[in-house]
This record gives C-alpha cells, sequence and structure tokens, in this order.
C-alpha cells in the first residue's frame, strides 16, 4: 500500500484503523514504523507488573490442578459445626 502525507502532515491509513493508538518510531534511515498498542487508565496499571502477571500463572497453575467439584453440603455443615464455625 502506498500512501501519501497530505500538506497537514497527516497520513491516513484507513477506517480500519481508526479510533487505535500506535506507537510511532522513527528510524535513523527515516523509515516510520507504526505498532499498535493499547492504553489502559493508570488506576489498572499494577495489573500488568510481572509480579502480578506470576501471581496469576500460580492461580492458572492451581486451578489447572484443583478442578472444580461438587460440594456435600451436608458434609461441609457438618465439617463446620464439628469445628465450632457455623
Amino acid at each position: 500500500m502506498l500512501k501519501m502525507v497530505g500538506n497537514s502532515g497527516q497520513l491516513s491509513l484507513g477506517k480500519q484503523f481508526a479510533g487505535r493508538y500506535f506507537d510511532v518510531e522513527v528510524r535513523d534511515d527515516g523509515s516510520i514504523l507504526l505498532k499498535p498498542m493499547r492504553v489502559i487508565p493508570e488506576c489498572d496499571a499494577w495489573l500488568y507488573t510481572a509480579e502480578m502477571r506470576e501471581r496469576l500463572q500460580a492461580a492458572d497453575a492451581w486451578m489447572d490442578d484443583n478442578l472444580p467439584s461438587e460440594t456435600d453440603l451436608e458434609s461441609l455443615a457438618e465439617r463446620l459445626a464439628s469445628n465450632g464455625k457455623h
């Protein structure tokens, strides 16, 4: 696809890219690399830390090893009652 930058300095990529964010990297040779990006709110950034990724991976591993099963409510009630918890 060949595009020309208009007099305003803008380049149209087409409607399929409308509303999306791109990181613009201008390289030493003058070429330009556009990388699609997603922007997250500052208050949600903690979800994307290395620590949280590790915790989520550990949770996924735990879920793989501990598949859900039906709970016997009568047995649970008896166990709670025997531990003095109601």
